[in-house]
């Protein structure tokens, strides 16, 4: 059994509600160990023997019968979730301003012409860029103000989900991955 690091598509924000305690009880229920959150923002580390993409369709079954809501779920192993960290391509930005670097984990890959439909939406000073199945943004202005975030949608993307620099960190701290 090792860490596995699961990521939920818009939970808790945009309507999509599961208190973390319910979560951790559902993870329990399903014989997943020692299930931790963090945050109320659908971030899941549990430890497992299962493959993430069994683990994936696992989680997303049990969101559905526990809770009603289809949630998308990105399983990440410890790993994967290294590999994530070391390919920030923006970490200077990263050190100075954590909160405005997004790592967007994509459930199967990043949509063909998506990195190029994101360029072109980019103002005052945004850039991305995809390594492997992770789409990085740097907005330095906050994500709210972006014109990327205001218009990349699943159908530009593919489906996703971001989490800032800060709550990568905070996970790769939970599976116990050194820096």
């Amino acid at each position: 059994m090792t860490h596995r690091i699961i990521l939920f598509r818009g939970m808790n924000t945009g309507g999509v509600r599961a208190p973390v305690s319910d979560l951790r009880a559902m993870a329990a229920d399903m014989g997943l160990k020692n299930p931790c959150t963090l945050l109320a923002s659908g971030n899941l580390v549990v430890e497992s023997g299962k493959a993430t993409d069994a683990l994936e369709h696992d989680i997303e079954a049990a969101m559905e019968k526990t809770f009603g809501l289809k949630v998308a779920a990105m399983v990440r192993t410890p790993d994967q979730w290294a590999s994530l960290v070391a390919a920030n391509p923006f970490p200077d930005e990263a050190a100075a301003h954590p909160a405005r670097v997004v790592a967007m984990v994509m459930k199967d890959g990043i949509r063909a012409g998506a990195l190029d439909a994101c360029r072109e939406l980019a103002e005052g000073g945004e850039c991305v860029e995809a390594i492997d199945d992770v789409l990085w943004f740097w907005f330095p202005n906050g994500q709210g103000e972006s014109g990327i975030f205001k218009k990349a949608t699943p159908r530009l993307l593919g489906m996703g989900t971001g989490r800032n620099w800060n709550t990568v960190l905070k996970l790769a701290d939970m599976v116990g991955l050194t820096r």
